[in-house]
């Protein structure tokens, strides 16, 4: 039986001394172990962006800020915080899901695995609700037999087939970035402000409400369908600064109930390094 990608906290509670439950701190910066350290989710163990959930080259022109690691190293790395196939895996961070944990989210589901949600909210909404905050190491069950995967099963675009396709009318690429970075107008990170031909605009705020959490699926449905225009789903693709905002937006779109687009991993971090054409403004 399939399950929502979004768990509500009072849900959590429910299931917070399941067996079955890996629940996961999902921690990006240079401060996310200590930031974990210092207080977490009573349960919860840590993942690092930077260390589990990408392969951080020092060229960002080779894949971008944050590519996925060889999808090898993924799978020891699910077995040694004892994940199976069969765990009920929730995820958290402390930016309303929209940074470590929608990657980690992706990449679980871009390996098959089903059983596995996003805290709507995040860290504040769960210390708002009151949930169990503990500072203690927690235990973790490692699991002897790797992860079995194969490939990433969802859809991937390099950056050969963006540029091939960023203008075309049959396809869509969607820049979740803010409207200030996406029109050139300020790029706090990259090297070059601006954003790819042909995409558009939807930045992966815009999925929030104005507590910082999920817009309902109705409106998400109805908002993604209205822009997608009927566009096949293989024909829309999706990215970010470094692949990593850009699976808010993918998780927000599963959560509408419509079918998971493409994600170009290297994102702007890549595009903007290789001699691309860029434009800049508002479309």
């Amino acid at each position: 039986m399939k399950i929502s990608p979004i768990i509500e906290v009072a849900e959590l509670f429910k299931l917070h001394k399941n067996t079955d439950l890996i629940l996961v701190d999902a921690g990006n910066g240079k401060n996310a172990k200590s930031n974990y350290e210092n207080e977490h989710l009573e349960g919860a163990i840590f993942i690092g962006l930077d260390t589990h959930l990408a392969t951080v080259e020092s060229n960002p022109a080779n894949g971008g800020r944050h590519p996925l690691p060889d999808i090898k190293d993924f799978a020891r790395t699910l077995s040694s915080m004892g994940i199976s196939k069969h765990s009920h895996v929730v995820i958290y961070d402390d930016k309303n899901g929209s940074n470590a944990a929608a990657r980690f989210w992706w990449m679980l589901r871009a390996v098959g695995h089903e059983k596995v949600q996003v805290l709507n909210g995040g860290l504040s909404e769960a210390k708002r609700n009151h949930f169990p905050l503990s500072a203690k190491t927690e235990p973790v069950k490692t699991i002897a037999e790797t992860y079995p995967v194969e490939n990433w099963e969802l859809l991937i675009a390099p950056i050969d087939e963006v540029e091939a396709v960023s203008t075309d009318p049959d396809h869509i690429v969607i820049d979740v970035r803010d409207a200030e970075r996406y029109a050139g107008i300020t790029e706090p990170i990259d090297l070059v402000a601006g954003h790819i031909p042909g995409a558009i605009n939807i930045p992966f705020t815009e999925n929030l409400d104005n507590n910082g959490l999920f817009l309902n699926p109705k409106e998400l449905k109805m908002k993604y369908e209205q822009r997608f225009n009927h566009i096949n789903p293989e024909n829309i693709i999706v990215h970010c600064g470094s692949g990593v905002t850009a699976c808010h937006t993918l998780l927000a779109i599963a959560y509408a109930g419509l079918h998971i687009p493409k994600l170009y991993v290297g994102s702007w971090s890549e595009w903007s390094r290789n001699n691309k054409k860029i434009e800049t403004g508002n479309r």
